[in-house]
């Protein structure tokens, strides 16, 4: 492998500052860096490519972000089975688990297949609308359907390969993935699943009867989400960059894509980097 494609946080000085630094020291190493034309950063000698020809033109993919900048490259690179390597420049990072300094090592030993690799498996999400075709878009976190800006409860109905489930008086519905269980649906009180389960998560937001719970089901099936109520409509958000409006006679079906992202993975066990991003065991001074 010699070619490294990068996919940065958008307007961060810091990844510019960062791909500034590692593009002459991979061509110096014989190694081809390319870069993607909207990120609007092309230090001397990277090749400049298209976004939609990032994946067709690299052998493996660095993000220099965070986990919101691991959620476009999976969109961009995970259906050709690049594997990605995530330089943490975001907050949380649990999805990039290489430091800055860790860098150019993990990019050493990734180019020389000495860093094991895991994958993560992703969602595939089909928008059936009352008027139109059907739309898909993969989701590497999850899929959540919302009341979009109004303060109020919407009614939605959810399905597991036709059985129902419940009529949700909720704010929204998520289905995650075992990586997206530690984003929204963390915040949402939704359990957290460790990598490689073959499993989803439906977490309700706000549900107005307490005794509704998460809920978590195989992915192998598929999740039928659509609207009830009084005509109300809501919003469909995949990986909180894909959105569209979600009306009454719409339906969303929810099951995992037949290919997983590829990731390259640090020494760090997955509960390694839960005690560290999330804190536990942490005491508070008096």
């Amino acid at each position: 492998m010699n070619r490294v494609g990068f996919i940065l946080k958008p307007q961060s000085a810091e990844a510019a500052h960062l791909l500034g630094e590692l593009v002459p020291w991979l061509i110096g190493r014989g190694v081809q860096a390319v870069v993607i034309d909207t990120d609007g950063v092309s230090p001397p000698g990277a090749q400049v490519v298209p976004e939609g020809q990032l994946a067709a033109a690299i052998d493996i993919a660095v993000v220099l972000g965070g986990d919101g900048t691991m959620l476009r490259a999976s969109a961009l690179v995970a259906d050709h089975g690049v594997p990605v390597l995530g330089i943490n420049l975001g907050r949380l990072g649990f999805l990039t688990p290489f430091d800055p300094a860790e860098a150019r090592g993990a990019i050493v030993a990734a180019l020389a297949g000495r860093l094991r690799r895991i994958e993560r498996s992703r969602l595939q999400v089909t928008f059936h609308p009352a008027a139109g075709g059907a739309t898909q878009r993969p989701a590497l976190n999850d899929a959540v359907i919302h009341q979009g800006g109004a303060a109020r409860l919407i009614e939605l109905e959810a399905r597991l390969d036709g059985v129902l489930i419940e009529k949700y008086r909720v704010d929204g519905l998520i289905v995650c993935t075992p990586s997206g269980s530690t984003a929204y649906n963390l915040a949402a009180g939704g359990p957290i699943l460790t990598p490689g389960q073959a499993a989803m998560v439906l977490t309700p937001i706000c549900a107005h009867a307490l005794t509704n719970r998460p809920v978590v089901v195989p992915q192998s099936g598929t999740i039928s989400v659509t609207l009830g109520g009084e005509g109300r409509t809501a919003v469909l958000t995949v990986d909180g960059q894909w959105v569209r409006p979600f009306s009454p006679g719409d339906r969303v079906d929810i099951t995992a894509t037949a290919r997983p992202l590829r990731v390259f993975q640090s020494d760090k066990n997955f509960f390694d980097i839960l005690r560290e991003k999330l804190h536990w065991g942490a005491r508070t001074e008096r």
